[in-house]
C-alpha cells in the first residue's frame, strides 16, 4: 500500500492550531468559553473589500454573494468593545508572542525581526470585523523540521493569530455567534508538503501537538487544538481540509481524500471520452412541480404541502456518473448535492441515476426525463424548494458540472466523523491578506532575550519519568499526553506506588469517564489528600476508584473522613486473621506456610478496602507463624 501512495503522488501539508493559555490578543479579556446565554445580541451585515491590488478573494467572493445577517452574542463581564468592532484593537499581547517565540525556538525555527500583524478577509460571519488579525512570528530553515518514521517533515511558518467566533446556529439567511472564543490567542504551524503517508502526518500531528504541551502555556481539553491538512495528488488539486478534530481520523481522511481525487479524475476521463464539453451543460431549468403534484414520495409530498416547487435540469451525456462512488457512501451526485446546499441554501438534489427511488415510479420518472429531453445517454438532476434558492443551487451545480471536465477543483473542505469530507467554500487566494494600520509592529529581539532557557522536550520528560519513577515508556507518555506529569510528581512525594499514581491519573480516570462520571469535578488539591493517605498506609488501594465516583459526584466531603469512617484499625485487622485461622485450622496445618495465600484471600474479601494490602499481608505472615508454633 505504501508503493500505492508514492505511485499517486501523494503529497500532504499540516497547518495544526493550538490554543494558548493567555488572555485575548488583542484586548485584556480573559480567554475562557462561557455555555450560558449571552447577556445580549447584536445583528451586523458583512461586506467583501478589495484588496491593495484592486483583487477580490474567491472565498470572501462567494461569502458575500450568499448575504447573510449576522448575530453575535456578548457577554458584558467577559468580553469587550473590541470583540464586538466597536472599539480599535489593544497592543498585541506580549505574553501570547513571547510563547509563540518560545515554540519557534523549540521547533529550531527563525524568529521575524518585527512581527508586523495582518488582516486576512473573512466574511463568513466568524469575525466582527470582517477580517482575522494574524503574525507572521518564524519562518522554518534548514535545521526546522520534524523527525517522523518515514522521513523528515519541514516546518515553513509559525503563525501568532486570533481565534475565531463559535458558531452557534446557522442557515442560508443567517448564522449566529459568540464572542467568548473570538481573540482568543492561537499558534498556528504550517509544514511543507513532504508528507507521502497517511500514518506519517499522524505520527507529525501528534509530535507537534507535545512539543506545544511541553511548553506548559497552552489550553488543553476539545477544540483547543485542530488540525487542518492540504492534500494533493499528481494530476488532482489542493484540497484544504478543515477542523479534524481526532487526532486518529487524520489517516482516514487523507485515504479517502486520495479516493475521491482518483474517482474524480476517472470521471473526468469519461467525461471527456464521451466528448462531454461545457456546452453539454447549456440546458434551462425548468419548472416540474406539475409532474410531481400526486406523487406519493414522502420527500415531495413534504416539500409541495410546504409551499415549495419542484425544478429539474437535463445534464446531457452523464447518464451512470452521477451514480459513481467517489468516496465510501459518497457519489459524485453527493459532491454536486453539497454545491447545492452551500449556494442555494436546499436539502440536496435528485438525479437520474438514483431513481426511481426515495418514492419517486418510474412512471414519473419517464414524465420528467420527457419534460427535459432526455436521450438516453443524458440524466437530469432535481431540486425542491423555493424558485429562488432552487435555480441558485441548481446554477452552482452546472458551474461544478463544468469544471468537471477539466478535473478536480481546489476547494476549502469539512471534514466529516467517518473520515469524508464535504465542500465548504471555494480555496481562498493571495487577494486575502493586507497590512493591520492600527496596531503598531512589535520588535522581537527584546521578547526573545527574555525568555531564557526552553522548557524539556516531550522526549527528556518522559525518559526522566522511566528512569526516576520505573514506568514503562508507554505509561509515562499516557501521562505527558493527559498534562498529569506534574500533578504526578507531587502525589509521588507521599509515598505510594508510582505505578499505582500514574494508572490512577490515566486508566481509572479514563474508565469513570466513560462511565459518565464528572472527573474533571475533582481538584488537584482532593487527589493530594488521598495520595497522602494512601502513602501512609491509611487507605486500600482497592478503595481509591470508589473514592474517586464520590469525589466526582461531589458526596465525598473530605478524605480525612472517609478513613475515620472506613478504616479497619491493626486490632479489628487480627480479630479477622485469628477468625480466619481458627476456620481454615486443620487446611492451614496440613500446608503449613503455604497457607498464605489462602488465609490472605480470606481476609483480603472482608477487609479489602478498608486497609492496604500491604499491612494486611505483613499481618497475616506474622499471624501465621505463631499460629503454626501453637
Amino acid at each position: 500500500m505504501e508503493d500505492s501512495y508514492a505511485d499517486v503522488g501523494l503529497r500532504v501539508g499540516l497547518e495544526i492550531h493550538q490554543r494558548l493559555d493567555t488572555h485575548k490578543l488583542f484586548c485584556k479579556c480573559p480567554s475562557i468559553l462561557r455555555e450560558e446565554e449571552p447577556d445580549l445580541w447584536i445583528k451586523r451585515n458583512l461586506s467583501v473589500s478589495y484588496s491593495e491590488l484592486g483583487l477580490i478573494d474567491p472565498a470572501a467572493r462567494f461569502e458575500s454573494l450568499r448575504n447573510r445577517d449576522f448575530y453575535y452574542g456578548i457577554y458584558l463581564d467577559t468580553t469587550c468593545e473590541v470583540e464586538a468592532d466597536e472599539a480599535p484593537p489593544m497592543p498585541m499581547n506580549e505574553e501570547a508572542l513571547e510563547i509563540a517565540l518560545q515554540i519557534a525556538l523549540m521547533l529550531r525555527m527563525n524568529p521575524v525581526d518585527e512581527v508586523q500583524v495582518m488582516r486576512k478577509i473573512v466574511v463568513d460571519g466568524s469575525n466582527t470585523s470582517g477580517f482575522q488579525r494574524t503574525a507572521l512570528v518564524a519562518i522554518g530553515g534548514k535545521d526546522s523540521y520534524i523527525e517522523t518514521s518515514k522521513g523528515k517533515i519541514g516546518l515553513e511558518t509559525l503563525c501568532l493569530e486570533e481565534e475565531s467566533a463559535f458558531i452557534v446556529e446557522s442557515s442560508p439567511e443567517f448564522a449566529r455567534y459568540k464572542l467568548d472564543r473570538l481573540g482568543i490567542p492561537l499558534v498556528e504551524i504550517a509544514t511543507s508538503p513532504d508528507i507521502w503517508h497517511p500514518e506519517q502526518a499522524l505520527e507529525a500531528a501528534l509530535k507537534l501537538g507535545r512539543i506545544l504541551r511541553a511548553t506548559g502555556r497552552v489550553q488543553r481539553g476539545i477544540g483547543t487544538i485542530r488540525q487542518d491538512i492540504n492534500v494533493s495528488i499528481d494530476g488532482g488539486a489542493r484540497q484544504e481540509i478543515k477542523g479534524i478534530q481526532e487526532l486518529n481520523l487524520i489517516p482516514e481522511v487523507i485515504r479517502r481524500e486520495v479516493t475521491r481525487q482518483k474517482s474524480l479524475l476517472e470521471i473526468r476521463e469519461e467525461m471527456r471520452r464521451r466528448g462531454i464539453n461545457e456546452d453539454y451543460f447549456s440546458d434551462p431549468i425548468e419548472d416540474i412541480t406539475d409532474l410531481l403534484k400526486s406523487s406519493k414520495s414522502r420527500i415531495v409530498e413534504r416539500a409541495l404541502s410546504g409551499g415549495d416547487g419542484a425544478f429539474g435540469m437535463r445534464v446531457r451525456g452523464m447518464k451512470g456518473l452521477l451514480g459513481k462512488e467517489v468516496q465510501p457512501g459518497r457519489r459524485f451526485g453527493t459532491e454536486l448535492a453539497d454545491y447545492a446546499r452551500v449556494f442555494g441554501g436546499v436539502r440536496g438534489i435528485l438525479h437520474g441515476d438514483e431513481l426511481p427511488g426515495y418514492g419517486i415510479r418510474e412512471e414519473e420518472v419517464r414524465k420528467i426525463r420527457e419534460k427535459l429531453s432526455c436521450s438516453e445517454d443524458d440524466s437530469f438532476l432535481i431540486v425542491l424548494g423555493q424558485k429562488d434558492s432552487s435555480f441558485l443551487a441548481l446554477e452552482s451545480v452546472r458551474s461544478r458540472l463544468k469544471t468537471a471536465i477539466k478535473g478536480v477543483p481546489s476547494e476549502t473542505r469539512r471534514a466529516l466523523p467517518d473520515g469524508n469530507t464535504s465542500f465548504m467554500r471555494p480555496m481562498p487566494g493571495s487577494a486575502r491578506m493586507y497590512p493591520e494600520t492600527d496596531i503598531l509592529p512589535v520588535r522581537t529581539d527584546p521578547i526573545i532575550a527574555r525568555i531564557g532557557k526552553l522548557p524539556k522536550m516531550p522526549e527528556e520528560i518522559v525518559r526522566e519519568l522511566v528512569e526516576n519513577y520505573g514506568l514503562n515508556s508507554g505509561l509515562a507518555w499516557e501521562l505527558f499526553d493527559e498534562g498529569k506529569v506534574d500533578l504526578f510528581k507531587r502525589l509521588a512525594s507521599y509515598g505510594a506506588p508510582a505505578n499505582f499514581i500514574a494508572s490512577t491519573l490515566t486508566s481509572t480516570m479514563r474508565m469513570l469517564r466513560r462511565e459518565g462520571e464528572n472527573v474533571e469535578g475533582i481538584s488537584d488539591q482532593q487527589l493530594e489528600e488521598l495520595f497522602k493517605f494512601l502513602g501512609k498506609g491509611f487507605l486500600a488501594k482497592e478503595a481509591v476508584p470508589d473514592l474517586l465516583r464520590e469525589m466526582a459526584r461531589g458526596t465525598c466531603s473530605s478524605i480525612e473522613d472517609h478513613v475515620r469512617k472506613s478504616l479497619a484499625s491493626l486490632e479489628e485487622l487480627d480479630v479477622v486473621i485469628e477468625y480466619t485461622l481458627e476456620k481454615l485450622r486443620d487446611k492451614v496445618f496440613e500446608k503449613g506456610e503455604r497457607a498464605f495465600s489462602m488465609v490472605m484471600g480470606e481476609v483480603m474479601s472482608v477487609v479489602r478496602g478498608r486497609i492496604d494490602g500491604a499491612i494486611v499481608s505483613e499481618r497475616v505472615k506474622a499471624k501465621l507463624k505463631e499460629f503454626l508454633k501453637t
